[in-house]
């Protein structure tokens, strides 16, 4: 059993809450159950160990059998060593490290894909996760992040994803024009998601076709550099008193609206 939070190999581990950190080793951390359950489920290959305490492995049974299964070590620790690993403040008590595993955009593309999200200078890590979860749920094809987005190995974003950053193909740290040429070829439509575009439900049957979502920053949304690459630009009407939507949830509104528009047909 890991004791001592000073460790090395303790400290190894916490390093990787940190950016520096995950680019030097191209490895990232994975926190509680859900995440380790649904890596070693999806991408056993890339879960290098899984760190718990006794009263959670006692608890989560079925996570310590996919390690033994998938070859994995499995470290005890005490509390204090899962703490010190950990970036919440509050654990559930098991820790992963894994590879990072991004997908080639041309990876993404091969398949013929009809419904991507395309995310540009998105900063917020639980933003960026909750499209990944929202693009797996609505049967996304794949997320593309470009510019300045968030690493999608954020703790924080890894977190958000519940899982989902290992059922969805993710490729980052792409050019937007370079993304767009590319998208173009593989013959979707690249629609911006924009309060100054045109109206959602008039442009609606639109999107029954092969689809590339274009989504902004938080609070700039998208510049006029990026909307210049978008085919179409459109707005999502908003009936009641609120002055916005947040970025996340509109990004999973048009996916789901599309997702729908496209098995209709």
């Amino acid at each position: 059993m890991l004791e001592n939070p000073r460790s090395p190999r303790v400290r190894a581990v916490a390093k990787l809450s940190r950016r520096a950190a995950r680019q030097e080793t191209g490895l990232f951390l994975l926190e509680g159950p859900q995440a380790a359950r649904e890596a070693l489920a999806w991408a056993p290959e890339t879960v290098l160990e899984v760190y718990a305490t006794p009263t959670a492995m006692e608890k989560h049974t079925d996570v310590r059998d996919a390690a033994e299964r998938a070859g994995v070590d499995l470290q005890y620790t005490t509390e204090a060593v899962l703490d010190a690993m950990a970036d919440t403040v509050t654990p559930q008590g098991i820790v992963a490290v894994a590879r990072q595993a991004p997908t080639a955009l041309k990876d993404v593309l091969a398949g013929g894909p009809r419904l991507i999200a395309i995310c540009e200078e998105v900063r917020d890590p639980g933003n960026l996760g909750t499209i990944i979860r929202a693009a797996d749920a609505a049967g996304a094809d794949a997320v593309i992040l470009t510019g300045r987005t968030v690493d999608p190995y954020n703790p924080k974003v890894v977190r958000s994803t519940t899982g989902s950053l290992f059922h969805v193909p993710v490729a980052a740290d792409l050019d937007l024009a370079d993304v767009v040429e590319r998208v173009h070829e593989a013959g979707l439509r690249v629609v911006a998601a924009d309060v100054d575009g045109a109206d959602f439900l008039a442009s609606r049957d639109l999107l029954a076709q092969p689809t590339a979502w274009l989504f902004g920053n938080e609070a700039r949304g998208l510049d006029e550099a990026a909307l210049a690459h978008a085919d179409l630009a459109l707005r999502l009407p908003i009936y009641g008193r609120a002055e916005s939507l947040n970025l996340a949830t509109a990004a999973s509104v048009c996916l789901y609206e599309t997702a729908f528009a496209q098995r209709a047909h």
